[in-house]
């Protein structure tokens, strides 16, 4: 958490609040946050002058743009964004600070401390760590059935933990996963190879229209997430499955289990979803 529909949100808010905004100078307040370069002077130096000309998403991570450089951040468990006055009273766990023209400041704050920054020349930030072997965009016109299938038709995993590995497909994490499963009527302990091609049509079908309503919905505020102005996402009151432990299925009626695969709880309904 956040997962894709939800860095997706983030986006789509930055990209109304911070366009066409010059960085006037950078505060950071915990160097490990920057993870390229590695001085924090260096960092700060480089931004400095610097206008945000648009953000994009890869995967999980954001694609802040500016005229000539491109800072990459991945807010892991708990990172956030949001504009300010630079008036305003800064917030505890505020690790960096980017300070415009206007007097207005985009601020990281991240509770956990596990986001990151990573600033590259236009262009670098495609062909290195951590974006190089990123998989599949699932919302992109190119994730056909076909290159789903090619992706992860032949893997001896079973499919949740094929899902959830970013070298594959990308931004789905364990909520989205849970649901497309569910959608598809694929029990998470499935081998991959094993899915009939009438099942990975489905799959990919379950995958694109999960994703596509999380966003439209603002994503899922399960814990602490919030887009760039502060508000709650909605998809949470929307899930059929995920978090819904011994609670009735909406479909059949049976009670909903849970399990653990690849390390993530894992919720599936043993009536709806057979594993065969």
């Amino acid at each position: 958490m956040p997962e894709l529909p939800e860095v997706e949100t983030v986006r789509r808010t930055l990209n109304q609040l911070v366009v066409g905004k010059t960085i006037e100078r950078v505060t950071v307040n915990l160097p490990r946050i920057i993870q390229r370069p590695d001085d924090i002077d260096a960092f700060a130096m480089e931004l400095a002058g610097h206008t945000i000309i648009g953000v994009e998403r890869r995967g999980k991570f954001l694609r802040i743009l500016l005229d000539g450089l491109v800072l990459v951040s991945h807010l892991r468990m708990e990172g956030r964004y949001g504009v300010y006055e630079q008036h305003e009273e800064v917030e505890k766990h505020t690790h960096v600070i980017f300070h415009f023209t206007d007097g207005t400041e985009l601020r990281y704050k991240d509770v956990r401390q596990f986001g990151t920054m990573h600033l590259f020349a236009a262009g670098e930030e495609l062909v290195s760590k951590p974006l190089l072997k990123l998989g599949l965009e699932p919302l992109d016109p190119a994730f056909t059935v076909a290159a789903f299938r090619e992706a992860v038709g032949k893997r001896t995993t079973k499919i949740k933990a094929v899902l959830l590995n970013q070298a594959y497909v990308v931004g789905i994490g364990n909520i989205y996963v849970d649901e497309a499963l569910f959608r598809a009527g694929i029990h998470p302990e499935t081998i991959a190879k094993t899915l009939t091609e009438a099942q990975l049509t489905v799959l990919h079908e379950a995958i694109v229209a999960t994703l596509q309503d999380a966003v439209n919905a603002g994503g899922s505020s399960i814990k602490s997430y919030v887009n760039g102005q502060g508000e709650m996402g909605m998809f949470q009151h929307q899930l059929k499955i995920y978090g819904r432990k011994s609670e009735p299925c909406t479909t059949c009626g049976t009670l909903i289990e849970k399990s653990v695969v690849g390390g993530r709880g894992t919720h599936y309904c043993p009536k709806c979803q057979p594993l065969k």
